[in-house]
């Protein structure tokens, strides 16, 4: 059955911050010029927001550029900021208040909004279909199609109804094909079409190997005594640094009496034996956390992993054909550990070069290099190069030390100091053998503030075609037994989130590795973190993966 195609001027892949923003700006500027543009977003989550998992604090500095009146417009920001409290964790009960003098200047949050990027999401494809945007959610985006001139000539949508053994089932659908003068891809941290297309065009020749995180968040509604909405708290040190680890906790007062809560672990660790997952479960009984959630109700689970290497690891943006935006490029300001309102700009620079470059018709280039000149003329860019050492102090000064140059730089010199800082080793090659590794042993969990993987998986409300090919692909499937867990002990079963890598003991006492697929939350962290590499990530069939109601 061959696949039937649609032609628009611009086809975006995602429907998250980067793409909506760019969606919503083509179309203003199509209107401004009286041009007629035809855009089109397709979305992998059975909904806009479904698989949207941030923080989230807003800087609304894009959205402000963007749509000047969105408080008219009923945009969900309606918790502002209203205090900062940073911890520095110095065992499983203690803590030190630091003064907000000793944090770095982006990291404080004046002006900025507790949300839910979900529902900010939402409402941005509500914008973008009232501008003409056709937005197509439950449609994943398999593969990229090239001209003859190896330009990007479009995307194809997952083929539906084919089962694990490769045969049609009686609910087969092909694919679409939908071709565009510009795609841009916009698929968030570690998108797979992205990650191809920055190996095709060699994207990142020159550039440090992008950096990333596993973030853990669950929303719980409190008892209203212990609620102070507006206040955000973050924390850095216990748990991740008894193993050496880096990263840091969460804990943001939204509106409801609801809180969003969560903890991120730097996926450079070196410790084979950690599990973020525990780490999360464990920085929950932390007495500055537990006060404020006990007797309280875990409203929803989730994890995504998080692009953080910044303006030494941000790959060239353009190729011929389309663009790569966003999380999916990694535009999130490690320091003020945001990155929304930096993907949002980034999809307004692409629109603005789209909409001129379709305005000089047959003339037009095919690769958008004016991009690259508009984006580092934005504010965005002047973010990302201002903190672009904050990785490379952290990775190899340590928590103290590295925090302490942090500072410095962003306090005192304003991010300009002369001189940069490089961390050319990839995330997945920092593990050590685990015969070298310190054994962790985690406590079970109480079910009152921590929990295991398969009920938290349960509140994600994840859910996949049962009889369909694996979408969590192994290059070799001898890898993960003959070495993975001779050198490694399989660390895929500790770093997933959800429970989709087990090693399962068979009766004769045999042991093989077993993938549990139907779990996967789509956080993409055993593609960043196998230590092998051999594990890769493709689309399962659109509307699969995670349902966050609010995340």
């Amino acid at each position: 059955m061959e696949r039937e195609s649609m032609e628009f001027d611009v086809v975006i892949v995602g429907a998250g911050p980067a793409g909506l923003s760019a969606a919503c700006r083509i179309m203003q500027l199509a209107q401004d010029k009286e041009q007629e543009i035809t855009v089109c977003v397709v979305e992998k989550g059975s909904e806009v927001g479904a698989h949207t998992l941030s923080g989230a604090v807003l800087e609304p500095r894009a959205l402000n550029e963007l749509f000047p009146n969105w408080e008219e417009l009923g945009a969900p920001l309606n918790t502002k900021v209203k205090g900062d409290k940073f911890y520095f964790y110095t065992s499983a009960t203690g803590a030190i208040t630091l003064p907000n003098f000793f944090i770095p200047k982006p990291t404080h949050n004046d002006g900025n909004y507790i949300v839910s990027m979900g529902n900010v999401c939402r409402w941005l494809a509500e914008q973008a279909e009232g501008l003409g945007v056709e937005v197509y959610p439950g449609f994943a985006a398999s593969e990229v199609l090239f001209n003859e001139d190896g330009s990007v000539k479009g995307i194809a949508t997952g083929d539906m109804g084919i089962a694990e053994d490769g045969s049609h089932k009686d609910s087969y659908m092909p694919g679409m094909e939908l071709h565009a003068k510009y795609t841009l891809f916009a698929e968030g941290c570690r998108g797979h079409l992205g990650k191809q297309l920055i190996e095709k065009f060699g994207l990142d020749a020159g550039k440090d190997p992008q950096h990333y995180g596993i973030g853990i968040k669950e929303i719980w509604e409190i008892d209203p005594a212990k609620h102070d909405e507006g206040t955000v708290e973050h924390g850095l040190g216990w748990p991740l640094s008894e193993n050496s680890a880096t990263g840091g906790g969460f804990l943001y007062h939204a509106e409801n009496n609801q809180v969003f809560l969560g903890l991120i672990t730097d996926l450079n660790y070196s410790n084979p034996h950690l599990s973020p997952f525990e780490e999360f479960q464990r920085w929950k009984h932390h007495p500055t956390v537990s006060k404020v959630i006990e007797g309280g109700t875990r409203l929803t689970y989730g994890a995504r992993a998080i692009t953080k290497g910044g303006y030494n690891s941000l790959p060239k943006m353009h190729f011929p054909g389309g663009l790569i935006i966003g999380c999916d490029a990694g535009t999130l300001n490690s320091v003020k550990i945001k990155g929304n309102h930096t993907a949002m700009k980034s999809g307004m620079v692409a629109a603005e070069a789209v909409v001129e470059a379709i305005g000089q018709g047959e003339e037009r280039k095919s690769d958008l290099d004016s991009f690259a000149t508009a984006f580092e003329a934005s504010w965005a860019y002047e973010e990302l190069y201002t903190t672009r050492n904050f990785s490379g102090f952290m990775h190899k000064f340590g928590f103290l030390i590295g925090s302490a140059m942090v500072w410095l730089d962003q306090n005192i010199f304003g991010g300009k100091l002369p001189f940069t800082l490089n961390d050319d080793k990839p995330d997945y090659a920092t593990m050590k053998p685990a015969a070298e590794a310190k054994q962790i042993e985690y406590p079970k969990p109480d079910n009152k503030i921590s929990f295991d993987r398969l009920s938290s998986v349960f509140l994600s409300n994840t859910n996949h075609e049962e009889d369909q090919p694996c979408h969590l692909t192994l290059k070799d499937a001898s890898i993960p037994m003959d070495v993975n867990y001779p050198k490694w002990d399989e660390p895929a079963q500790r770093y997933c989130p959800a429970g989709v890598y087990e090693i399962v003991e068979e009766e004769d006492g045999s042991k093989r590795f077993q993938i549990n697929g139907q779990n996967c939350v789509h956080c993409k962290t055993c593609d960043i973190k196998d230590p092998s590499q051999n594990i890769t990530w493709v689309t399962p069939e659109g509307f699969g993966g995670p349902n966050y109601p609010n995340m």
